[in-house]
């Protein structure tokens, strides 16, 4: 009888391993009930946190050893599973943040003015025409447009409260639910936030927005890197970054410090790809001719260097400001050249996102060691 195949040692498959270990006098398995905690994997070595209700459950040493016994089964005996799991107790852990939101993206740019807040939007909008659940949240604190950009920028959020803590419901517009600091203040108020300020209004939108489910949260993140930055990666659990560059050297050089930011030791971020934005430039009367104004496959050759993911590339195209000013995002029409280019763009991101999450383990919050 042939051998066989063995799976490989990913997080997925040592949760589905999980999955046939049953809490016993229960019908439920130790996945659904959220016992398998901080999967990681390094080679064959495989580590986890088993959490359990008390302390004096008398099933901990039989599930561990379960536990141990269906990942062998499971994926094989070469795995590394011995004495790499560790016990904790429901009162040693943390409250989630967002517990009904699978992936939270961030958007980001190492400089201004490669439309990165248009690149957010026309992706969020994309995701949703694809039937995902999508959020949206402003995070450039220092200059916020997402309100104009979905033509709302007289309209405020409502409160609610739920569970005895007041919530802020965000506005939702084809299909994408968002919410931007720029609700609260004027824009020449937001120009000269600084530091705790600027954090404190963040963390409020993250944590007291009445998201419901989603697919993705996007936080569109102000350019360069700030004290913003580290906020978000302190305040929740970041699956992913995506950069938005230009073609032209001095974007690209910007690039490379923020991409190393996300990719440092201590944050730890995947960075999904890249997005090239004002990729070529075709005139209205010529559609079938494209200028290169700012240089040709930038993005394309700097991603290759990183060895980074390229997503896509975005023309400058006249309607692409004219939806930014008038509320009207361009992914709305997935016929237009435009739309199709942020539909190729949303597809991407979401394969992306998956080979991450069953390659990597997922990503916690970064904690700050004060000495």
């Amino acid at each position: 009888m042939a051998e066989l195949p063995r799976k490989l040692i990913v997080p997925k498959n040592i949760t589905d391993a999980l999955r046939t270990v049953k809490y016993p006098g229960s019908e439920e398995d130790i996945v659904s009930l959220d016992m398998p905690q901080e999967i990681r994997i390094a080679g064959k070595r495989v580590t986890f946190s088993l959490v359990f209700q008390k302390s004096n459950d008398p099933n901990i040493e039989s599930l561990v050893l379960d536990c141990e016994k269906a990942i062998k089964a499971w994926v094989g005996e070469e795995v590394e599973i011995e004495d790499n799991i560790s016990v904790k107790y429901i009162h040693d852990m943390e409250r989630p943040v967002l517990p009904n939101v699978k992936n939270i993206i961030a958007v980001a740019s190492g400089k201004g003015g490669v439309g990165k807040s248009t690149v957010a939007v026309n992706l969020a909008v994309a995701l949703a025409k694809s039937g995902a659940k999508v959020g949206l949240l402003d995070a450039d604190i220092f200059g916020p447009s997402i309100p104009k950009m979905f033509g709302v920028e007289g309209e405020r959020p409502s409160g609610v409260k739920i569970d005895k803590r007041e919530m802020i419901n965000p506005l939702e517009k084809y299909g994408v639910k968002f919410l931007s600091v720029g609700f609260f203040v004027d824009a020449e108020s937001a120009m000269i936030w600084r530091g705790p300020v600027a954090s404190n209004a963040l963390k409020q939108l993250i944590t007291e927005g009445n998201w419901g489910e989603l697919d993705y949260l996007l936080i569109d993140l102000p350019p360069g890197t700030s004290d913003i930055h580290l906020t978000l990666v302190q305040s929740v659990p970041v699956t992913g970054a995506v950069i938005v560059t230009t073609p032209q050297d001095v974007a690209l050089a910007d690039v490379v410090r923020g991409t190393s930011m996300f990719q440092s030791k201590s944050i730890n971020v995947p960075v999904l790809g890249l997005i090239e934005n004002m990729a070529w430039f075709t005139p209205a009367e010529l559609p079938e001719n494209k200028y290169y104004i700012f240089g040709k496959d930038g993005g394309k050759k700097l991603a290759e260097k990183l060895g980074l993911n390229f997503l896509g590339e975005i023309p400058i195209v006249q309607s692409i400001r004219e939806g930014g000013d008038n509320g009207t995002p361009v992914a709305i029409d997935s016929d237009s050249v435009t739309g199709a280019a942020f539909a190729g763009i949303a597809g991407a991101v979401q394969h992306r996102t998956h080979l991450r999450n069953i390659q990597l383990a997922p990503t916690k919050k970064v904690k700050i060691e004060r000495k």
